[in-house]
């Protein structure tokens, strides 16, 4: 369970010149993130303490001397364990953004990494400068340069065009049968035995499917899916309530506990930000 308290601080932002580009600062002195995935590549500087953050089966330690990149839909959990305090920043990237950076680095597409902490100094300054000026917004041409800039070096040190091994296609086929069936269905109670008829597998079978294939249970998923079309809801403007109840959870309540442990956010603080990004009407409403 997540443990959280009232010195806990999230600021979470979307960037108005580059869709598809968000923004946290998490000042932690207590939480844990379960095992999750974001459908974005995140990349994080540490600014102050640190936690352990598991991936790809390996448990490792995050701190100011490390910069934390992961693909988008690598799943991940993190600890603080006996740490007493975890101040970082983060970039969120979807598909969108990764898109206008790669044209705009003459790149084909935007490599994947086969390693998620890089003990690189010069970068963890460059992305910790880079946070700063997107946050201050002071100067755009001066944040876009430190953008292109700041991902070259990432993308020419560390990306890799492969290194990954995809599953085997009859496991993948079986896993995109069930996920098919979660993503239309996501608002209902379903059952661990149904899911697992689908692929015609026993509920043990499909747990090892989902680990392979995956990496995450098959609740997390659902958890995943629901708190995506949550999101969806919540930038289009939908109050709390009505967004928990479309996307498949029970109250308000469970959207903001599930959405505060996988994000570090709120709800209503992701719903701010969206607001804020909206562009606003010539009569200067949003």
């Amino acid at each position: 369970m997540a443990r959280l308290d009232r010195r806990n601080h999230t600021r979470y932002c979307w960037h108005r010149q580059f869709p598809g580009l968000s923004l946290l600062q998490a000042d932690f002195t207590a939480h844990d993130y379960p095992a999750h995935a974001h459908d974005a590549f995140v990349i994080a500087v540490t600014e102050q303490g640190g936690a352990r953050i598991r991936s790809r089966r390996i448990e490792e330690a995050v701190g100011p001397a490390t910069l934390f990149v992961s693909n988008p839909a690598e799943p991940q959990s993190a600890t603080m364990g006996d740490s007493p305090h975890w101040r970082y920043r983060a970039l969120y990237l979807t598909r969108q953004a990764t898109d206008v950076v790669a044209r705009d680095l003459g790149w084909r597409d935007v490599p994947c990494f086969t390693r998620n902490m890089l003990g690189d100094r010069d970068l963890i300054a460059g992305f910790a400068q880079l946070h700063h000026a997107l946050v201050d917004g002071a100067d755009s041409l001066r944040e876009h340069e430190l953008l292109i800039a700041v991902f070259a070096e990432l993308f020419r040190r560390h990306g890799s065009g492969g290194g990954r091994l995809e599953p085997a296609p009859r496991d993948r086929t079986r896993a995109d049968k069930v996920i098919e069936v979660m993503r239309s269905r996501y608002r209902e109670s379903l059952r661990l035995d149904e899911l697992a008829a689908v692929a015609g597998l026993t509920s043990f079978q499909l747990l090892g499917l989902f680990r392979r294939t995956v990496g995450l249970t098959p609740h997390a998923y659902l958890i995943k899916t629901r708190l995506a079309v949550a999101c969806r809801y919540l930038r289009r403007g939908y109050p709390l309530a009505e967004s928990a109840l479309a996307a498949g959870f029970c109250d308000q309540s469970a959207l903001t506990r599930h959405f505060k442990r996988w994000y570090g956010i709120t709800p209503l603080q992701f719903a701010e930000a969206a607001r804020s990004a909206r562009p606003r009407r010539p009569d200067g409403r949003r």
